[in-house]
Formats: C-alpha cells, sequence, structure tokens
C-alpha cells in the first residue's frame, strides 16, 4: 500500500517541482510576480498538453507529460525571451470572444473595447446601418460589432494583406456574414461611399516615443503602431477626411493616446463635428473621442 502511495505521489511532486522552477525562471527573465508567472506556464502547459486547467491540476501525470513536449519549450523559450503570451498561444480574449492573433497584428487590448461600446450606443440593435471601420488590424472590432448588430453593414479595411487574412479569419471563426474586407490605407478603399459611423484605433504613438522598444510593443507591427513623429499624423488624416464619407448626422469615433484627447477634441472641432465628447477607459483615462458630422 505505501509503495503504492509513493508511486501516485512521484508525478504530482514532479510536476510540482517543474512548475515552480518554469515559474520562477518566467517571473525572474519577466519581472512579473511569481503567481503571474504560474498562471503564464500553466496556459503553456494546457496548450501543450491539449487539455484544460482543471484537468492539469487534477491529473498530474499529464502536466508531467506536457511539460516533455517540445511545443512546450518552444513556448516556453518565446516567453521567457519576452515575447507576449497573445503571440506564443496564437489568440487573445476580445469583448467576450476569442481571437486568433498573430504578429502581423496589434494585440487586442481591453481600452480597445471602449471603441464597441461607443460604436452599440449609436447602433440600435436592428440597425441595418453603413458601418466603416479603419485599420481593423485583428479585425476584433468589427467581428465584435458584427456579432452584436447582425443586421449592420460592417466594412472593414487595412493597409496590410496579412494583417486582412487574420481578420478574415476571425470572421469565419465567429460565423459573421454582414462584414466585408477591403485592402486600402484608410478611405482609399472606399471611395465615394458613405457611413452613418467610422471607427478607427490607428497608430497614435509618437514615433521616437521610448515606449516603442520596451514591453509587448517591441514585437507589435510598427506600422501599427506609429504613424509619424508626432504621433499625431494618422488621427489628423483621418478627421480631415471623415466629413467626405460620412452620412448627415453620422459618428466618428476614435482611439487616441492617454495625453491626445484634447488635441483630438479640437481637430474634430476644427473639421466641423459637433456633439464632440470625450470617453474615458476602465482605468480612468480619456481614450476614445467621438464627433457628429452634421
Amino acid at each position: 500500500m505505501s509503495g503504492t502511495s509513493g508511486a501516485s505521489q512521484m508525478p504530482a511532486h514532479g510536476a510540482a517541482e517543474q512548475l515552480h522552477a518554469d515559474s520562477a525562471a518566467l517571473a525572474s527573465a519577466l519581472h512579473i510576480s511569481l503567481p503571474e508567472a504560474r498562471r503564464e506556464v500553466q496556459m503553456l502547459l494546457t496548450r501543450a498538453g491539449q487539455i484544460d486547467l482543471a484537468s492539469l491540476l487534477a491529473h498530474p501525470e499529464r502536466a508531467v507529460r506536457a511539460h516533455s513536449t517540445p511545443g512546450y519549450a518552444q513556448t516556453l523559450a518565446r516567453r521567457l525571451s519576452g515575447e507576449p503570451m497573445a503571440y506564443v498561444l496564437g489568440e487573445r480574449e476580445f469583448y467576450g470572444l476569442v481571437f486568433e492573433i498573430s504578429r502581423a497584428v496589434l494585440i487586442p487590448r481591453p481600452e480597445t473595447e471602449l471603441l464597441v461600446d461607443l460604436a452599440l450606443e449609436r447602433l440600435a440593435a436592428h440597425s441595418a446601418a453603413a458601418v466603416l471601420e479603419l485599420g481593423t488590424g485583428s479585425g476584433c472590432v468589427a467581428v465584435a460589432l458584427a456579432k452584436l448588430r447582425p443586421a449592420a453593414q460592417i466594412l472593414a479595411t487595412d493597409l496590410s494583406p496579412e494583417a486582412l487574412a487574420v481578420a478574415r479569419s476571425n470572421a469565419r471563426r465567429h460565423g459573421v456574414s454582414n462584414i466585408a474586407f477591403r485592402a486600402g490605407s484608410w478611405f482609399d478603399a472606399v471611395s465615394g461611399e458613405r457611413f452613418e459611423l467610422v471607427v478607427s484605433n490607428p497608430p497614435y504613438v509618437a514615433r521616437g516615443d521610448a515606449h516603442l522598444s520596451d514591453g509587448d510593443l517591441r514585437f507589435e507591427p510598427p506600422v501599427a503602431l506609429s504613424a509619424g513623429p508626432s504621433g499625431l499624423e494618422a488621427l489628423e488624416a483621418i478627421i480631415s477626411r471623415a466629413p467626405r464619407y460620412l452620412a448627415a448626422g453620422g459618428s466618428l469615433i476614435l482611439e487616441h493616446g492617454y495625453d491626445q484627447g484634447e488635441t483630438v477634441m479640437q481637430l474634430l472641432l476644427s473639421a466641423g463635428f459637433v456633439d464632440v465628447i470625450a470617453r474615458k477607459d476602465l482605468g480612468g483615462i480619456v481614450r476614445a473621442t467621438v464627433g457628429r458630422r452634421p
């Protein structure tokens, strides 16, 4: 009986030791807390072992097997190098949906969910409005809107063919049919068309900003982060052209940097927009500004 008990404890002991060692290494490499590192290691193990967390915790032998796979070693090495978990895992949750992510697109962030909130406030439940998203990236905003406003006709554009491939894959993944994709820079793909709503999370980080060489931003596509020396270039281009593509009474919704709210508001007012409002994200930071075409 004692022999059986010892044998049953060996996998658990070995799995726990390895989990602690990998978690400690990750915490040290990334300067994160040990509990956070432990959660990430468990995520990598569940992916490598193709099991859920409950099974991983209940069956230590499965953790041992997952740890021995080449896939686990590769993903742990990528994470130890600082590569974001979204890219290592190839997916990220956004607005309650899980999206495919690659290094061709920005990682969806919680603050960008504010764009969806603002758009939903301006789209009735059964609205068949024409909606345009500029710079769709992974398609997370457009797909979330398509899911929640199935009568709306949504068009999403991006300059990057690789990003559009990811966005199309996400549209298929979530079974939305009321969305189309086009290649082009900002409004170049929609000449002569008008929309009730235009939404965008454009690049707004200044080209020389030190944050671009720090953390997750090191791995994300530079063209999706920065459009020029001031960080305002893409916002200015969109705002100046938007009135020609918005129907009367239509709204423009823009995400921007934490310190750009006042400037974006003035740009919208100067371009003739009315009812200009700024909204804070969950962190209390002014993150999006909306203007309406008269």
